[in-house]
């Protein structure tokens, strides 16, 4: 086994976090921004890439941090090692309200695929790379769907879901249809593609946007609810305009308000 072989258990119900239990030199890899606690001997350290290649010298270094350029992510991981005697844990939080998915990379071939964002935390080992797309309709139109992460080895990974978290078991020929930002990942065995709404009236008041990703089984889907492009939206849409003050936005007392005072311009 090429990966470190880490214990873990997940707490929580809405804002999760995962626990892993390192046995001593066993280490860990994750994103920056996602730590939460960790014990006193457990070490730190900023590498390039995921580590996956530090044996390959300078160049597999690179490879490795050039890569997470692609997908929008910095050159930089953290790895967290023990370098104590005995058992020491270190936990990792979801970054918003949502599930947590411990994905064992053995029961799916040695890799899967998932969004560029999904991504919390893996055992040093697993290589976190770059899925390109094959097809260019995906590249224009599949939004968050064009440049999707794969996670490839034999340890465990850790990936994050918003709301909540759905899986799918497609069978040969299977199909299903999923909006592009709820995917969270999928088994590699699964042909993802992009597909036109159709229809004028859907084109122009559906609202729903004009693509959605078609996944045609055999393999294992992931499905979240809440992607954080749509939160993040709805957040925008509600926040208080004009310097923030509060006149009843979202009402037709807070617009006649906004134009009273001089805070919304026509």
């Amino acid at each position: 086994m090429n990966a470190h072989e880490i214990d873990y258990q997940i707490f929580g119900e809405e804002m999760q976090y995962v626990e892993l239990e390192l046995d001593p030199q066993e280490a860990v890899i994750a994103e920056a921004g996602n730590f939460m606690m960790m014990d006193n001997e457990i070490g730190m350290r900023t590498i390039f890439g995921d580590g996956a290649k530090e044996n390959e010298g300078f160049l597999g270094k690179i490879l490795g941090a050039g890569k997470r350029l692609l997908t929008g992510e910095s050159l930089f991981m953290t790895l967290f090692a023990n370098n104590g005697q005995g058992k020491k844990k270190v936990s990792f939080a979801s970054p918003y309200p949502g599930k947590i998915i411990p994905i064992d990379l053995t029961r799916y071939g040695g890799k899967f695929i998932c969004q560029k964002d999904a991504f919390l935390c893996a055992a040093k080992g697993v290589s976190i790379g770059i899925e390109f797309s094959k097809k260019l309709g995906r590249g224009f139109f599949g939004g968050e769907g064009f440049i999707m992460q794969k996670i490839e080895g034999d340890g465990m990974a850790f990936v994050h879901a918003g709301g909540t978290m759905a899986r799918k078991e497609l069978a040969p020929g299977e199909r299903l249809k999923i909006d592009t930002g709820c995917i969270i990942g999928f088994t590699q065995d699964v042909n993802y593609d992009i597909e036109f709404v159709g229809g004028i009236k859907n084109t122009f008041f559906g609202g729903e946007g004009l693509f959605f990703a078609s996944l045609t089984g055999p393999g294992t889907v992931y499905v979240q609810s809440l992607p954080f492009s749509r939160l993040a939206n709805r957040v925008w849409q509600a926040a208080p305009k004009g310097g923030g003050k509060d006149k009843g936005e979202g009402s037709l007392l807070g617009g006649i308000g906004d134009v009273i005072s001089g805070d919304r311009r026509f």
